[in-house]
């Protein structure tokens, strides 16, 4: 793994230098738009709402709809005097009972290692939640911006536990159903029966039993295919070359546009052609010489033509 983010955890006057690494990520099957008749990738265009025409790069800025529908522009002068911050510090600001937190908080998981010279206090702070049975409710500045976690105590199987640093959505982002449930009178005997199958079904949790059989099933169809022989080649096969030159060409386009914005002149250069586009230009010169060859056979058969007459003639 590789660490995103280096700091320190503050607490009390005990500061503990830490890595963060992504604790999770996402396996889920993910499919591309494309063209069925040839395989290439479906692309978009940033086309403007109101006047049809494409954006390039240098004229796109951050907006901000209200409630209304009325658009509010902000400039970079606009997005400097936000409250953005670079802080390295995970302040500790309470401990509290892990129950007190609503699950439906929680956003995203990260592991903390500890420095070389941040060992003891780390496992100092990790015996003191094991032992108190409680979560440190932390503010953590991450891509600029000041968010609410907990550090909670996370065991490993075999190893030692480590802390983890689980982000919380803020308050107001968990919604409230805007229905209510009325399902009428509940019979004694009703709920006796729910309970019946409940203890039916009780066991412990242990997500290894349970499989995503829908990305094995895709990945069982795809493989079908591609020993099959199904398998659609295109230029972009490879995952480089087209994205590459596509790149440099808007990255030119957004260069020329703010000269042209600044009344200066267009030194543009067509980006240079990658191995995989060489291709034509051998085809190409391969033409030209059978055009050669093509032009020069008429002059020997003149010749030839030449040779037979002054054979007549004599």
């Amino acid at each position: 793994m590789r660490a995103i983010w280096k700091g320190a955890v503050s607490f009390g006057l005990v500061s503990v230098p830490v890595k963060l690494y992504s604790a999770t990520e996402s396996h889920d099957v993910s499919f591309r738009q494309v063209h069925v008749k040839d395989g290439g990738r479906i692309r978009y265009q940033r086309i403007c709402s109101i006047d049809g025409e494409e954006v390039p790069y240098s004229d796109i800025a951050k907006g901000y709809e209200t409630e209304d529908g009325e658009m509010v522009v902000l400039t970079d002068e606009d997005m400097r005097e936000l409250p953005l911050t670079a802080s390295r510090e995970i302040a500790v600001e309470k401990f509290v009972p892990v129950e007190q937190v609503d699950p439906m908080l929680f956003e995203k998981a990260y592991y903390l290692e500890p420095e070389a010279t941040g060992a003891k206090p780390y496992a100092l702070l990790r015996e003191a939640l094991t032992d108190a049975n409680r979560v440190a409710v932390v503010t953590v500045a991450l891509r600029q911006r000041t968010t609410i976690a907990l550090l909670r105590v996370h065991p490993i199987p075999d190893s030692e536990p480590v802390i983890v640093l689980q982000t919380l959505l803020w308050p107001d982002e968990v919604r409230t159903p805007d229905f209510t449930v009325e399902a009428g009178e509940v019979k004694d005997r009703e709920v006796q029966m729910a309970r019946t199958l409940v203890e039916t079904l009780s066991g412990d949790f242990d997500p290894a039993e349970f499989e995503d059989d829908y990305a094995e099933a895709v990945q069982a169809v795809v493989k079908a295919k591609v020993e099959g022989g199904e398998v659609q080649r295109t230029a972009t096969s490879t995952k480089t070359g087209g994205e590459v030159v596509d790149l440099l060409a808007a990255l030119q386009r957004s260069v020329d546009a703010a000269k042209s914005a600044r009344g200066e002149a267009s030194s543009s250069k067509p980006p240079k052609k990658t191995p995989a586009k060489k291709a034509p230009a051998k085809t190409a010169s391969k033409k030209t010489a059978a055009k050669k060859t093509a032009k020069k056979a008429p002059a020997r058969k003149t010749a030839a033509k030449r040779t037979a007459a002054k054979k007549k003639a004599s």
